[in-house]
């Protein structure tokens, strides 16, 4: 006799982990602790490569908003900072991971309360994998927006931003990014993700609305094949509900790409690209698609989440930095990489605004971001745009690494190809040897088979 209900499913569910496991497919959770901004004191004051000649300037900025809070702005590199690429792993994982046994399930010891155990337990590792491409996640001024926003308001009212979770910090908020992108207005989202969720399967509802029906109406979207899961995921949903046909060009191919358009005999296009590939780190080739803008008249959605703070003289992003900002329909960012915050956004016209609110069902359907979380991210757009020199240092660091590694690279993101899923662990295990943590992508589901890489961040912070 067959089992059936719970039985089944976790003998079914116990069997697909351990394929996943078998395949080296397993994503396993890295636990890890961060060290304390007075051990990176410490280190400062004993090693010499570290200390730095420029004398510290602080600059008291006050808010264009909120005339009494001030945040403080720093003019070079702090201890502080470097606290953000240092990392502490357990001795007992580091030594899983240098085995070729990290992938697998985490150990529940190795998940005790870090706190209790003693720092000589734990191995110091400098990290080339964070998306903190500014090293803003130790700044002090986003520290102390956090903390008043939370000792004045908590969490503050918890909901959908349609019915409680809307406050004036989230308002706030919306305005600096829509000012940061030269466009009219804002919309927050929980994450990059359901940003790029919520504007494709709105940009899909358009069809229905306007076309009274006619399923011969449809909208098409065109998309890079190298971009986001997000965009990925939210074409297929879009497509699903069958008033949107997708079309996938060549990577970063014009000639390509404007043959579909040509050839496309639906009225209503959408191209849709990220500006920095993640996987690659290589640019859109966004003055080629302006022009193509003009030729076919196509909605214009661009993916800016690695290039928004990053790049551009204001940190307006990959647009700003070839001044082709104002030949953008829509903009998705998110905040978890140049902001070091947690969250996503959609900048656009109004009309677009209401209209996504009113349609993006991952948007309809989530809670808006604590007030602490609104706060914090609205520092760090302020911070981000005063201190312009971590712009430069990004740039510094790029020159540095590609002279000390004969790559040529143009972003702040390095892909090496290694090969087989063998090699690439095998590599791995050998930067961690020399105190330098950073996540092999061994292949599928993320990379195709025998495209094994390393996906380097290179932050503005020295790592030299």
């Amino acid at each position: 006799m067959g089992l059936t209900g719970k039985g089944s499913w976790d003998l079914w569910i116990q069997e697909a982990v351990l394929k996943l496991e078998s395949g080296i497919m397993f994503m396993p959770l890295k636990p890890m602790c961060l060290p304390n901004l007075g051990d990176i004191k410490e280190e400062e004051e004993e090693t010499v490569a570290y200390r730095t000649e420029e004398a510290e300037t602080v600059v008291a900025y006050r808010s264009e908003v909120d005339e009494d809070h001030e945040y403080e702005t720093f003019q070079a590199i702090q201890p502080r900072d470097r606290a953000s690429v240092r990392i502490l792993v357990s001795e007992t994982f580091f030594q899983r991971l240098l085995d070729g046994t990290g992938g697998e399930l985490t150990y529940k010891n190795e998940l005790e309360d870090m706190s209790k155990v003693s720092s000589k337990r734990f191995k110091k590792l400098l990290i080339f994998a964070s998306n903190d491409f500014l090293g803003l996640s130790r700044h002090p001024a986003i520290a102390k927006a956090t903390a008043k926003a939370a000792a004045e308001h908590g969490t503050g009212p918890r909901g959908s931003p349609l019915i409680c979770g809307y406050t004036n910090y989230h308002i706030e908020l919306e305005s600096s990014l829509a000012k940061l992108k030269k466009k009219e207005d804002c919309l927050l989202c929980p994450t990059g993700f359901s940003a790029n969720m919520a504007l494709l399967v709105a940009i899909g509802s358009l069809a229905p609305l306007l076309c009274e029906g006619k399923k011969d109406e449809k909208i098409a979207i065109f998309s890079d094949e190298l971009n986001h899961a997000s965009i990925v995921d939210g074409l297929r949903l879009a497509e699903r509900h069958g008033w949107v046909e997708c079309f996938v060009y060549r990577h970063c191919d014009m000639s390509h790409l404007d043959q579909l358009l040509t050839n496309c005999e639906i009225k209503r296009k959408v191209v849709v690209t990220d500006s920095l590939f993640s996987m690659d780190g290589d640019f859109a080739p966004v003055v080629e698609l302006v022009e193509l803008r003009k030729k076919h008249g196509f909605l214009f959605v661009f993916d800016d989440a690695h290039g928004t703070f990053v790049w551009g003289k204001n940190g307006g992003g990959v647009a700003e930095e070839f001044d082709c900002e104002e030949d953008i329909d829509i903009f998705v960012g998110t905040l978890s990489k140049g902001a070091a915050s947690l969250g996503g956004f959609i900048a656009c016209s109004k009309n677009w605004k209401q209209f996504i609110q009113s349609r993006g069902r991952s948007f309809i359907f989530s809670a808006a971001a604590p007030v602490p979380l609104a706060a914090a991210t609205y520092a760090s757009v302020v911070v981000a745009r005063k201190e312009s020199w971590r712009r430069m240092e990004v740039r510094k660091r790029i020159q540095e690494f590609q002279a000390l590694t004969g790559i040529p690279i143009t972003s702040q993101i390095l892909s090496i190809i290694v090969g087989s899923t063998e090699k690439t662990i095998k590599a791995s295990q050998a930067l961690l040897k020399s105190g330098i943590y950073v996540v092999p992508i061994p292949g599928p589901p993320v990379v195709p088979l025998n495209t094994g890489r390393f996906h380097f961040t290179d932050p503005m912070l020295n790592h030299s």
